[in-house]
């Protein structure tokens, strides 16, 4: 096994936080790696020693919250984690907590991390195409406004998701955004079929600079593109495997000194 890579986006500084790929892990197969997702075939018992490996990564000893993840634009405020069974419907959480990492789990989607260190409040988001176009990242920092973080002192990063040259789509997808502003036409180029290529990263950073947050970084990492270190559901969907794993990203506040 080798050892969890944890990449880390400097607009997020010393609050810990990583994106996690599938390095490291104890899973086998078509998920082999660091899969923490239960909604593979995968081992349980895997998946449980993954979640703890990545949890240990990034802030040791901290508790895990995740959501069922639905793909939209609604944040919720995190206090302690929800039991499996319990977790609510939502695709973005914000806390205050110390000691409490938010865990966004993706296979091509966005993982959307932010903090304001100053006021000791953090979020994290679920950004595919549905939950960038209505608006996740703008719910997670109006979520963290209502918690005394201020958008100009907010740093977020947009981890590894599906890139532009791996992200064909039709003539309906286009015409979405289109219909929701013109301008959103420069997120999409031709592709080598002659369908629709669109650039989520660049869209959730438009979006995160027309927010007016401090400051974010894009870290330009294609899911699809990179088989030995992410998992993707499209990459699965064209090789016509029968499952996949999800990675995490995480972030938290440390434990407050007594």
């Amino acid at each position: 096994m080798s050892e969890v890579e944890v990449i880390r986006a400097p607009a997020l500084g010393n609050i810990p936080h990583g994106f996690l790929g599938r390095r490291g892990g104890v899973s086998v197969g078509d998920p082999a790696g660091l899969n923490v997702g239960y909604g593979s075939k995968d081992d349980r018992a895997a998946i449980d020693e993954n979640r703890r490996l990545a949890v240990t990564a990034v802030l040791p000893g901290a508790e895990l919250a995740t959501v069922h993840q639905v793909h939209s634009a609604e944040a919720i405020y995190v206090e302690r984690p929800w039991p499996r069974g319990e977790r609510p419907r939502v695709d973005a959480m914000v806390t205050d907590r110390p000691n409490l990492l938010l865990g966004i789990l993706t296979a091509d989607c966005a993982p959307v991390l932010f903090a304001d260190s100053e006021a000791g409040v953090i979020g994290a988001a679920h950004a595919g195409w549905r939950g960038a176009l209505a608006g996740v990242a703008d719910a997670t920092i109006a979520a963290m406004e209502e918690l005394g973080a201020r958008r100009v002192r907010i740093h977020a990063a947009v981890g590894p998701c599906v890139g532009q040259a791996s992200y064909e789509v039709d003539e309906g997808f286009r015409i979405r955004f289109l219909e929701a502003d013109p301008a959103y036409h420069r997120f999409f180029t031709p592709g080598p079929a002659g369908k629709p290529h669109f650039d989520l990263p660049r869209y959730l950073a438009a979006r995160l600079e027309a927010a007016n947050i401090g400051r974010f970084d894009v870290l330009g990492l294609d899911t699809y593109g990179d088989p030995d270190r992410f998992y993707s559901h499209r990459r699965a969907t064209h090789r016509s495997e029968p499952d996949y794993g999800r990675q995490v990203s995480l972030i938290g506040l440390p434990a407050k000194s007594a």
